[in-house]
C-alpha cells in the first residue's frame, strides 16, 4: 500500500524536512512539496492524494483555512509550533498533529497513525469481486447487491464512496475510490478524475471535457484525459 502525498509549508527548511521524512517511508510516496497553500490547491487539481502534511502558520491563507476551503477526501496531518492549534486541526477532522521541531521518530509514529486509518478503510471494502455483473458492497449495516449496468457513476467521499444508481437513491458505503477502482472491471468503469469512475457504457453527453449525467457534470481531469480520449477515439464516427 503506497499513501500518496504532499508537504505544505512556508518555511524551505521544514518543507526540505518533511519531504525527505516522506521519501524515507516506505509506505508513503511524495507528490509534490508546496510552498503555499495556493500550490498545494494546483497539485490537488492535477492528482490524485490521499494525505497533506500541512502547516498551520502561512501567509496569505492558513493551513486550517486552506483545509476548510477543500471539498475532497484528502486526510490530513497538521504540522505546527504551537500546541493551541491542536484543538483547531481536530475540528476539521485532521488525523493528528505534530510539534515542531520533530524528528523521524515522531514523524514515523504520526504516519503509521495515518497508515492504519487507510488501511482500515481499505478493510470496509467490497465484499465480493465484480467479476460477474454484480457486486455487493456494505451499506446502513447492510450487504447490498448492486448490478454493475445499474450504475450511472461513482464519486469519492472522503472516506466513502456514493455509487449512483439508475431511478434508485445513491448507495453509501465505506471504502476508498481507489479499492472500488480496482475491483470493477477495467473494459466497463474508467476512472476520470480523483473523484469520480464512470460507467463507460451509460455515457451519453460529453460537452467541454465534462460527462453529463442529468443534472450532473463530471469533469475529466488531465491526468486522465489520454485514457478517456483513447477510448473515445475508438467509438468516435
Amino acid at each position: 500500500m503506497k499513501i500518496r502525498c504532499i508537504a505544505i509549508d512556508d518555511e524551505p527548511l521544514a518543507l526540505k524536512q518533511i519531504a525527505g521524512y516522506i521519501k524515507k517511508t516506505p509506505f508513503l510516496e511524495l507528490i509534490a512539496s508546496c510552498k503555499s497553500a495556493f500550490e498545494a490547491m494546483d497539485v490537488l487539481s492535477k492528482n490524485d492524494v490521499d494525505l497533506m502534511f500541512v502547516d498551520i502558520q502561512m501567509p496569505d491563507l492558513t493551513g486550517i483555512d486552506f483545509v476548510k476551503s477543500l471539498n475532497e477526501k484528502q486526510k490530513i496531518i497538521f504540522t505546527t509550533a504551537y500546541q493551541e492549534y491542536a484543538l483547531e486541526g481536530f475540528k476539521v477532522d485532521a488525523l493528528d498533529y505534530v510539534l515542531k521541531p520533530f524528528g523521524y521518530e515522531e514523524f514515523l509514529k504520526t504516519a503509521n497513525k495515518a497508515k492504519a486509518h487507510f488501511e482500515l478503510v481499505e478493510k470496509a471494502s467490497v465484499s465480493v469481486e465484480a467479476k460477474d455483473d454484480y457486486l455487493f458492497v456494505k451499506s446502513e449495516y447492510k450487504i447490498r447487491r448492486i448490478n454493475l449496468d445499474e450504475i450511472l457513476y461513482i464519486e469519492g467521499l472522503r472516506e466513502y464512496v456514493k455509487i449512483v444508481i439508475k431511478d434508485e437513491k445513491p448507495v453509501l458505503s465505506l471504502m476508498s475510490l481507489k479499492s472500488l477502482e480496482e475491483k470493477l472491471p477495467s473494459d466497463r468503469f474508467m476512472r476520470v478524475h480523483r473523484s469520480f469512475i464512470v460507467n463507460l457504457g451509460e455515457i451519453q453527453t460529453i460537452e467541454r471535457s465534462r460527462i453529463i449525467f442529468g443534472k450532473t457534470y463530471i469533469p475529466v481531469s488531465d491526468q486522465y484525459k489520454d485514457k478517456f480520449q483513447e477510448f473515445l477515439a475508438k467509438r468516435f464516427i
